[in-house]
């Protein structure tokens, strides 16, 4: 499973990073306003920082809603960086504009996924990734989990090669959830990763070997 961070801000970036098991990074127009990221040049300088701190993917959204606009943000992104993924909203453009970018070699992120359908659309197009967002369905009384479950089954059925980002992580468990159903990559907040360190009984055995180690060794 790969581990993305979903951030634009460069501290947490390189925390998670110096962790050494961060994978990639994604990012979208709200996360970039939350860092006061505004303007197309500090934007675009920004998704380059982003790329120079980690070895993965980082994934930089378009903001067209049009096939054609959409086409030229994301040709500019691409030549931005290697390692840069378009992301493409679930919209009957955005299915237009990943089958493009697919055919010129550009890689894709599908993003603000919904459904079992949307993601097979996604997949037909040729997306390196769909994005589902369990976490927002959760926010609804609805199962987030069960769609990550019903896109890998329909992955897994037609043999396709797009890989499951599982997004809208908002929790530790969300992440272990993810990793038993066989999400391909998640995406969350440094504190959904932080929290997969932490275990009560770890602590208190640490203490117990510093302990009895400084009574044998004092």
């Amino acid at each position: 499973m790969k581990f993305f961070i979903d951030t634009a801000n460069l501290e947490q970036i390189k925390e998670a990073q110096e962790l050494g098991v961060l994978d990639g990074v994604t990012t979208n127009p709200s996360l970039m306003a939350k860092e006061g990221i505004t303007g197309k040049d500090n934007i675009l300088k920004h998704y380059v920082d982003i790329c120079n701190i980690v070895d993965g993917d980082v994934s930089a959204e378009v903001v067209a809603t049009d096939f054609d606009n959409m086409v030229k943000e994301g040709e500019e992104l691409a030549e931005l960086h290697e390692q840069i993924v378009v992301k493409v909203p679930m919209i009957k453009d955005g299915v237009k504009a990943l089958k493009y970018f697919s055919d010129k070699g550009i890689r894709t992120n599908c993003t603000l996924v919904f459904s079992p359908g949307q993601a097979l659309l996604a997949a037909k197009a040729g997306a390196t990734y769909v994005s589902p967002f369990l976490g927002r369905l959760d926010d609804i009384s609805t199962d987030g989990l069960n769609l990550i479950s019903e896109i890998r089954l329909i992955y897994d059925n037609y043999g396709f090669e797009t890989q499951i980002l599982a997004a809208s992580i908002r929790h530790t468990m969300h992440v272990i959830d993810c990793a038993k159903i066989g999400a391909d990559v998640m995406t969350g907040p440094l504190s959904s990763i932080d929290g997969l360190l932490k275990h009560p009984l770890t602590d208190i055995g640490l203490a117990k070997f510093l302990e009895d180690y400084k009574k044998g060794n004092s």
